[in-house]
């Protein structure tokens, strides 16, 4: 077992990211609710607390035992942790006098604290509380301080524990990343050593120890993370896992050619099935987005299961689950409400009575790259922007028609080929086109004309958690925009969105 950090997550939206910037530090860490901490192994190293929208004044407030941890190995709390730390051990913890939220500046470091070893005063920390720690218990220690925030750090006497009210996790703490590696590497002492080659050296051997001699079927999808956990179940079993290529007739212009060919490059035992008319069939006349998705999920696990029974001896189920997709279904809160239903976490039908895999389950999507880049995967697959499970299907809002897609499969080979071609691509986060419908009068030559509207969509993002529109150049929309309207016969006007996430999301269903 690789030596790791975890995370009590407290509900706070920053969890993820304070678990990305440790693993950032090439170290393993895991997040665990508040109400399901684990029991201590020799393998943990340290605990972090996360931050948390309760507040340690509320009667029911989250206050799990840490006794164990604070006993035998380093502890810090964030923002929240933080405050529980102090109430809990005779501090007092107040409503601040005005919320304390966004920029401020350290105006007192202890250069001399191990947490805080090499910050420099003045430096730009992140308040996010509408509570602050007024007084500290007599064996607390202030370590750092802002204008307006006395208690910005803390550390408890003879004990390895520290509160921080600030949060190092963002890039607005411009000396965040600093704090958390001083804290991890230099108190918790970890070592370092969670590198893409060591996890696909033990990842290969815990699923060689795992299968066996059994056989493996995988739905490939063309996207990053499924072609990620192929390759490495490959490297375990080879010849013995089956992967299965469908073709939905919701992906981009050629892509189910295209994919299908970079699979075979790779050495994968893989089979491409033309499903299209069962998939179009299903879908004649659904306009809700949540009863589209249904509708190709269930014709999905249809198809899928009708070549998984032309196999013989299959025992196991492959799936690209990554982290966050396993956090959020064992969340604070529980899982969360439905936004979109495409995600199929551990979602095994009754009927398919095998047993699931999935080697990916502990890494975040950048991670997944590594992984991918490490196994020299080719780049087509590697580099490609995040695709939505359902496809196209969620991109033209209204019915879905094979005549429908072809007009957005133009669009969307205009939009990405010229991405590609203006060296744009790997600036954006995400890139695709959304067929309106609505259509508006146009004029083309001499006569009129009432056609259909496309919109372009680009973001820019770190995970997709949160993203902004891409501020791509005029010139560059003005030629996508002539393009799409001189050569895609149906359109004759181009929107291009500039909503960012939050409030909007990345797909518009």
């Amino acid at each position: 077992m690789p030596e790791k950090i975890i995370i009590l997550d407290f509900g706070s939206q920053y969890t993820q990211l304070i678990a990305r910037r440790v693993r950032e530090l090439n170290v393993y860490c895991e997040i665990f609710p508040y109400n399901k901490l684990p029991e201590l192994t020799p393998d943990v190293k340290g605990l972090i607390l996360s931050g948390s929208p309760c507040s340690v004044r509320d009667a029911d407030h989250p206050n799990p035992d840490i006794s164990q941890y604070r006993s035998q190995v380093p502890v810090l709390g964030v923002c929240y942790g933080a405050q529980l730390l102090a109430h809990e051990n005779g501090g007092e913890v107040l409503p601040s006098t005005i919320r304390e939220y966004g920029r401020a500046r350290l105006g007192e470091v202890h250069a001399t604290s191990r947490l805080m070893k090499e910050i420099t005063i003045g430096s730009q920390v992140w308040m996010s509380h509408g509570d602050t720690i007024k007084h500290i218990p007599g064996n607390f220690e202030i370590i750092a301080s802002t204008d307006s925030v006395a208690v910005a750090a803390y550390k408890i006497a003879d004990e390895e524990t520290y509160g921080i009210q600030f949060h190092p996790e963002v890039t607005h703490s411009t000396e965040g990343k600093t704090v958390l590696r001083n804290f991890v590497v230099h108190i918790c002492a970890c070592s370092q050593d969670w590198t893409p080659d060591q996890f696909i050296e033990t990842t290969v051997a815990d699923l060689q120890n795992q299968i066996g001699d059994d056989k493996v079927v995988l739905g490939l999808s063309g996207g990053v993370d499924s072609s990620v956990a192929a390759m490495l179940i490959h490297q375990a079993i080879g010849k013995n896992l089956y992967c299965i290529f469908v073709d939905n007739g919701l992906l981009r212009k050629d892509e189910f050619e295209t994919v299908l060919e970079s699979y075979k490059h790779m050495g994968l035992n893989v089979k491409g099935v033309d499903a299209r008319d069962r998939f179009y069939s299903a879908l004649a006349g659904i306009s809700d987005p949540e009863l589209k998705r249904k509708a190709i999920g269930r014709v999905f696990i249809e198809v899928f299961d009708d070549e998984a029974h032309q196999l013989t001896d299959v025992k196991w189920l492959a799936q690209g689950t990554i982290y966050p997709d396993v956090i959020e279904s064992v969340s604070v809160k529980g899982p969360s409400a439905t936004i979109k239903s495409h995600h199929n976490v551990g979602g095994l039908p009754d009927f398919m009575k095998l047993k699931v895999v999935e080697p990916l389950k502990a890494l975040f999507k950048d991670e997944v790259r590594l992984v991918g880049k490490t196994l020299k995967i080719d780049d087509l697959i590697l580099s490609r922007h995040p695709f939505p499970g359902p496809g196209l299907a969620i991109r033209i809002i209204g019915d879905i028609t094979p005549q429908k897609v072809a007009v957005l499969q133009e669009v969307d080979h205009i939009f990405i080929s010229n991405l590609r071609k203006y060296e744009l691509y790997n600036e954006v986060w995400q890139a695709g086109a959304i067929l309106l419908p609505i259509q508006t009068v146009g004029v083309m030559g001499d006569e009129r004309t009432y056609e259909n509207v496309v919109s372009l969509r680009a973001v820019t993002s770190v995970d997709g958690m949160t993203a902004d529109w891409a501020h791509l150049p005029y010139e560059f929309l003005a030629n996508v925009s002539n393009e799409i309207i001189n050569k895609v016969k149906g359109v004759n006007r181009v929107v291009y969105d500039i909503s960012s996430k939050p409030p909007a999301t990345i797909e518009w269903e």
